[in-house]
């Protein structure tokens, strides 16, 4: 329930459902201001995400982008089909998140582009 008193917001708790599905639960405290509240939606409901995934089965990593990061960590440790199928489980060990989707492809990009097993285990220790 969300009460607009004198520009303050007061939200007891709030479900959401994103876009693309995910379930987002938030507690909120009446000092948050109503611009601060639309932003935090607005920020939750539509990030992207670059991830990396390791694979103890193949010790091999997996780089990646999406808009459900969640979700897709599941769909790639259900799927039986394409490479992540066979070396499941799949871990996430790195992500970041972007306001823009291009953003998060870029990265994916770089990424992938650097093939070098030691700057990802760098990134992924560095964080």
């Amino acid at each position: 329930m969300l009460k607009i008193i004198g520009g303050l917001a007061q939200l007891v708790q709030s479900t959401w459902f994103t876009p693309r599905g995910s379930l987002v639960r938030i507690q909120y405290s009446p000092q948050y201001k109503r611009s601060t509240l639309v932003g935090l939606f607005l920020y939750l409901l539509f990030m992207y995400y670059c991830y990396i995934l390791y694979s103890q089965k193949l010790d091999k990593f997996y780089v990646g982008s999406t808009g459900d990061l969640e979700g897709r960590l599941q769909r790639h440790n259900s799927s039986n089909r394409g490479f992540t199928s066979t070396g499941k489980p799949w871990e996430l060990k790195y992500y970041e998140a972007f306001e823009e989707k291009c953003d998060a492809i870029k990265r994916e990009a770089q990424l992938k582009r650097w093939k070098s097993r030691g700057v990802i285990l760098k990134l992924i220790k560095d964080s």
